[in-house]
């Protein structure tokens, strides 16, 4: 039987916009390494699939007038923090995001194949291509390219990627020291690349990986974002307020893979999930609210404006959310958001509190016999593979599921008792690619 797959979602206090004021919440968190070692150990005793960090090229990540007011302007680089992980950490996975508007082609597939082999196998890239702006100014760019001309680099990007990762075959170095043959030249393959966006030669100076080539993820719920994934993912992260919204998207990519000559396994579709868990459901609601209650009016007008693309900032939060269209170019979100808001005839302050645990994502509130109901339904019913879990508040609604949730799951079988693999492609139960030069693993 398959088993469901779960990724943790790390940020340092906790997904929440009020977590870092919570009083068990370690304040100093972003930049307290020993924190994230505890959140990857943790991730290891629940047999999760893999750590996965979000980035930011900016640290304006809201509107200036509450930037004071949040904990997510800056904490540790994701890449050089998961390389440091990598030796506290045996089994799971290690992914963070790297910008195909900001980042060169051959530098990622460098690092990334490079902590591949340090990790045994362990590594894997989420393909982004920033939606933040702001961000442009922090690399010599006037302004930020539109949305259809960085989802055409992306595709492009993703293309060189996997293409620098075929350089060598998996037995191109020989290491033959009585005939001075370091590696055999026709197993290497130069990429020769010369497209609209880059031109890269190649090949790329790091050997294939453990597990083929690491693993490439996608985020991106727009009609672009599908068909990126479609075309080149393993994994897709994606975010659905209920089942039906969930089992559209996952009808709608897995049937976009056969065009690629892919199959539905070949991508495994992973929507976020915040949980908030306990013995009783009221202890559940509880520990909720008290989050809920931490939020300052003026940082969750401020989360609000760069969520919808809509300045709300000198807006009265008991005011119902007005009349809008959605902005496009900051994500497919706003328009969630909005008509989430129209249909329930919420307030502003109703609408930041609902997004502020998860930006968005599905949001469980109960006992662990409710928590696992429910991500049941979705696993058995084509909604998901698995979830991405997006803790409110580390450590502790992390490890509350780890303790609660996961036996439930495990009692279930839906859920590994173990771990059956030694790399990140055999814990998603994904096939090795197979070598474009070649055609052989």
């Amino acid at each position: 039987m398959a088993h469901m797959k779960l990724g943790l979602f790390i940020r340092p206090t906790g997904h929440h916009i009020a977590s870092w004021r919570h009083p068990n919440a370690h304040d100093d968190a972003n930049v307290n390494f020993d924190r994230f070692i505890e959140m990857a150990q943790t991730a290891e005793r629940g047999f999760f699939d893999m750590l996965f960090s979000a980035d930011t090229h900016t640290a304006w990540t809201t509107t200036d007038s509450a930037l004071n007011r949040q904990h997510y302007s800056a904490w540790l680089e994701p890449y050089t923090l998961l390389a440091a992980l990598t030796p506290h950490t045996r089994h799971i996975g290690l992914v963070c995001t790297k910008s195909t508007s900001f980042d060169a082609p051959y530098t990622v597939a460098r690092q990334f194949a490079t902590l591949d082999l340090i990790s045994g196998g362990r590594s894997g890239v989420n393909i982004v291509t920033t939606g933040n702006g702001r961000s442009a100014l922090n690399y010599s760019q006037a302004e930020h390219k539109p949305k259809p001309e960085r989802y055409d680099i992306a595709d492009e990007f993703v293309d060189v990627l996997i293409g620098l990762w075929d350089s060598w075959e998996a037995d191109a170095f020989i290491r033959d020291k009585d005939t001075s043959t370091f590696f055999s030249w026709d197993k290497m393959h130069m990429l020769n690349h010369s497209g609209k966006h880059f031109q890269v030669e190649g090949p790329l100076n790091v050997p294939r990986s453990p597990q083929g080539r690491p693993i490439i993820i996608q985020a991106g719920g727009s009609d672009a974002g599908r068909e990126l994934a479609a075309k080149s993912a393993d994994v897709i992260f994606g975010a659905s307020q209920n089942m039906e919204m969930a089992q559209e998207f996952y009808r709608d990519v897995k049937s976009r893979l056969s065009k690629y000559g892919r199959q539905p396994d070949d991508l495994k579709i992973l929507p976020g999930l915040s949980v908030t868990v306990a013995e009783t459901k009221e202890e559940a609601e509880k520990r909720f609210n008290e989050l809920q209650d931490l939020i300052h009016p003026d940082h969750g007008l401020a989360f609000l404006s760069r969520r919808v693309g809509h300045d709300f900032t000198k807006m009265d939060p008991d005011l119902l959310v007005p009349k809008l269209e959605a902005v496009d170019d900051v994500g497919t979100r706003s328009g969630q958001m909005i008509e989430l808001a129209r249909k329930n005839r919420w307030t502003l302050r109703q609408l930041y509190q609902h997004f502020a645990a998860a930006r968005g994502h599905m949001v469980l509130v109960g006992t662990p016999d409710m928590v696992a109901d429910i991500m049941q339904e979705w696993f058995s019913n084509q909604a998901c593979d698995g979830f991405n879990i997006i803790p409110s508040l580390f450590p502790d609604e992390f490890d509350a599921f780890v303790d609660l949730v996961v036996p439930e799951l495990q009692a279930r079988d839906i859920y590994r008792k173990a771990y059956e693999g030694n790399t990140l492609r055999e814990l998603l139960g994904l096939r090795i690619p197979t070598h474009r030069q070649t055609k052989n693993i």
